[in-house]
């Protein structure tokens, strides 16, 4: 008797520890991931002319010329063409001098 109550309620843990795990993973890996790509999208198709960009291979430039799908991206060591699709990220944000407020 007391076999048959200890294997129902396992039962109904699994039926329970399953979808949550689901839930879990999506929260915490999916939809970041999602967000990233949403965000990364957004950024290639809004950048401009002279902002300094990091490439998905890790080469630092600044963008010269835009085109249509492709970039030209001055580095150190020369002038390299890029699709739009290979820009990571925007470094001008970063070289920007940070105003403090509490010297005012």
């Amino acid at each position: 008797m007391y076999d048959t109550i200890f294997l129902q309620g396992s039962n109904m843990t699994n039926i329970i520890l399953i979808p949550l795990m689901f839930l879990v993973i999506y929260l915490f890996m999916i939809r970041p991931q999602m967000k990233r790509q949403k965000d990364e999208k957004k950024f290639q198709s809004t950048i401009k002319r002279g902002a300094k960009i990091i490439t998905t291979s890790g080469i630092h430039g600044k963008i010269v010329e835009l085109n249509d799908n492709t970039c030209i991206i001055e580095t150190s060591a020369g002038k390299i063409k890029f699709e739009r699709s290979a820009l990571s990220m925007e470094l001008s944000k970063k070289y920007l001098p940070v105003v403090d407020k509490k010297k005012k």
